[in-house]
């Protein structure tokens, strides 16, 4: 006997167009309206919600969009952080980090997922944001960040000292005050946010604008920074243990000193810096020494100085008193220079007298040889000499041969004497000089032959 119920769904499940029952008030829905009343409902649900777990697979897109998982030990849920809200996270998200993040719950059509969309992110406790900072500090530890290496000495006393802190806190009244009780310097502060969002990338710029500085710029670069913010809780320091100061700090080549917090706090500032102070007030102690105790000790080193110097004065009185005991006396090293000084005194005056007497009787000679009668006869003998030279030039004067009827020949163009034949051939107008005057001629024919030298006689040897 056949089941009427078991027939009745064999032939409800076995129809093969959908059809609509009697009594059904079901009606089909799309999936895109099933997934819109789910988003309403879930979103209506949900629209604040607060959850806590761990951090896994978190990825950031190049749009800034952060995506990731939140998760325990029993589930698992999508989460997606908007790029406004991603950049608003106090600190850098990792995997494993236990956070509590706030949002409102939605679902993604596309894949039928619901997500958390995070407004907004905070560590679950300080266990955590002390698991965050140890995770940091090994990590920036192994790229060499806070090796000992790295540490640069502190100059003994800045010319320039920057401040990176806050400028309304009582910090920074706490640096000048000290610095210009210890020994008064030049102090430039950078004003920047110590705590909150932002905090970190104001600090960073701050060190990297210090250490821009040219050397020789209008604003003097720093011989030392010192990075200051007072006590708090780890949340309120911690800009300071934020990668990006950390490697600001670790690349900075001006020496820099670290005081956050008090005493019992560390940062990663710390480890990074070249020298780490307690207090901003010990900062300042550590910056400059104590006026006064420089004081004192250019004071001690001038004193041991003058001490050396008049040692050395008394030791070089010392020695030259014992040199000049050893000396000889003036009066016998100047004895025998003196003796021979006299003797030679004695013979200058002695050849004076025999040269005076010498040149006087010279002198007497001479005055004897220089009597009239002897110039008068030295005169007449140099004027017979003067009458004879004069006579014989008188005879040797061209005139003489012309007064006696002779003439001499000269040509008419060039004025010179012609003294032969062939000279007056070649002058062919020539003048005759004779002692009343002058006559032209012409020579008119050339002249004969010349007469034939005579020979002379020589008698024969036969």
């Amino acid at each position: 006997m056949p089941d009427p119920l078991f027939d009745e769904s064999v032939s409800e499940f076995g129809r093969l167009v959908a059809e609509e029952m009697p009594g059904d008030n079901a009606a089909a829905m799309s999936v895109s309206e099933l997934s819109s009343k789910l988003k309403r409902m879930v979103e209506g649900e949900f629209g604040h919600v607060r959850l806590r777990g761990e951090i896994s697979g978190w990825k950031r897109a190049a749009s800034g969009h952060a995506y990731l998982c939140l998760k325990d030990a029993d589930a698992v849920i999508d989460g997606v952080i908007w790029r406004g809200a991603a950049s608003m996270i106090p600190f850098s998200p990792q995997d494993g980090l236990e956070v509590v993040a706030t949002g409102k719950l939605t679902t993604y059509p596309g894949r039928s997922k619901y997500q958390v969309v995070i407004e907004r992110m905070e560590l679950a406790g300080e266990g955590a944001l002390m698991a965050l900072f140890e995770k940091l500090k090994a990590s920036l530890a192994a790229e060499g960040l806070f090796d000992r290496a790295r540490k640069k000495p502190l100059p003994y006393m800045p010319r320039t000292i920057g401040v990176v802190t806050s400028p309304t806190g009582a910090v920074i009244k706490d640096i000048l005050h000290r610095l210009a009780d210890r020994f008064p310097s030049h102090v430039i502060v950078w004003p920047v946010k110590v705590q909150g969002d932002g905090a970190a990338a104001e600090v960073a710029a701050a060190i990297r604008g210090f250490d821009s500085l040219p050397a020789d710029g209008p604003v003097r670069r720093p011989d030392l920074i010192i990075v200051a913010r007072g006590g708090g809780s780890i949340e309120d320091l911690w800009a300071f243990n934020e990668e990006v100061v950390v490697r600001a700090i670790a690349d900075c080549s001006i020496p820099l000193i670290s005081a956050v917090g008090h005493e019992t706090d560390t940062s990663l500032s710390d480890f990074a810096a070249d020298l780490r102070a307690p207090t901003p007030t010990a900062a300042a102690e550590m910056a400059v020494p104590v006026c006064a105790e420089v004081a004192g000790t250019i004071a001690s080193l001038a004193l041991r100085t003058e001490r050396c110097v008049r040692r050395y004065h008394e030791r070089a009185g010392e020695r030259l008193s014992a040199l000049v005991r050893v000396l000889p006396r003036r009066d016998a090293l100047l004895g025998p220079q003196r003796q021979r000084m006299d003797d030679l005194g004695g013979r200058l005056d002695r050849a004076l007298e025999r040269r005076v007497t010498r040149a006087r009787g010279q002198l007497d000679r001479s005055t004897g040889a220089l009597r009239p009668a002897m110039l008068g006869q030295r005169l007449e003998a140099a004027r017979q000499k003067l009458d004879a030279a004069a006579r014989h030039l008188d005879l040797v004067h061209p005139n003489r041969p012309l007064e006696r009827g002779y003439a001499w020949v000269e040509a008419r163009t060039s004025g010179k004497v012609i003294g032969t034949a062939d000279a007056a051939r070649a002058a062919g107008a020539v003048t005759l000089r004779f002692i009343d005057g002058t006559v032209d001629a012409k020579v008119e024919r050339p002249g004969g032959k010349a007469y034939p030298a005579e020979k002379p006689e020589q008698p024969s040897l036969l």
